[in-house]
């Protein structure tokens, strides 16, 4: 399956889930087997040159695609979640937000030192999330490959705040 028919999957929901928000919804390519396969590969394929030791996937929609990804290249899977939902002992990394700020965290022993990972989400938008994400792994002396997205939202800058190279699937102005 090529990318324009992905693409053609993803719906686009007005002021979700507020005002003024354009939200693109993946739900349909991760429910058509076909189009979610095709999405894997186009994106291991994009992530492999880099040759990523193992994959770190983003909270929530990461998820996902991560653990689809660490499958089909055969590497270990790292999850990076929000505060309080990993139950052996964490590193975390505080970041901000337009209105306020968060905070990601990552099971210590999960993140080997001196080896190369790729980091994925569904969507890059102002990439504060990912950006934290990559400071998490330097932290633990990791070093991060590449940084791989089914929706890059390019009009918001997000490449651009992350010290990593980028691959994205899908850009949308």
């Amino acid at each position: 399956m090529d990318i324009q028919t992905i693409r053609a999957l993803i719906h686009e929901i007005p002021d979700f889930p507020q005002p003024g928000i354009l939200f693109r919804d993946i739900t349909p390519v991760l429910a058509d087997p076909r189009a979610l396969r095709a999405t894997v590969t186009h994106m291991a394929e994009a992530l492999a040159p880099h040759r990523p030791e193992g994959i770190v996937a983003i909270e929530s929609r990461g998820f996902l695609l991560g653990s689809a990804l660490a499958m089909h290249m055969d590497l270990p899977l790292v999850l990076v979640r929000k505060p309080g939902k990993l139950p052996r002992p964490t590193q975390r990394v505080s970041y901000e937000l337009e209105y306020g700020s968060d905070a990601l965290e990552v099971h210590v022993d999960d993140v080997r030192a001196d080896t190369r990972y790729a980091v994925v989400d569904d969507l890059i938008a102002t990439g504060g999330t990912c950006r934290a994400a990559i400071e998490l792994l330097r932290q633990r002396n990791a070093e991060v490959a590449v940084v791989g997205f089914l929706i890059e939202l390019e009009a918001l800058g997000g490449r651009a705040r992350l010290d990593a190279p980028v691959t994205s699937l899908l850009l949308y102005s």
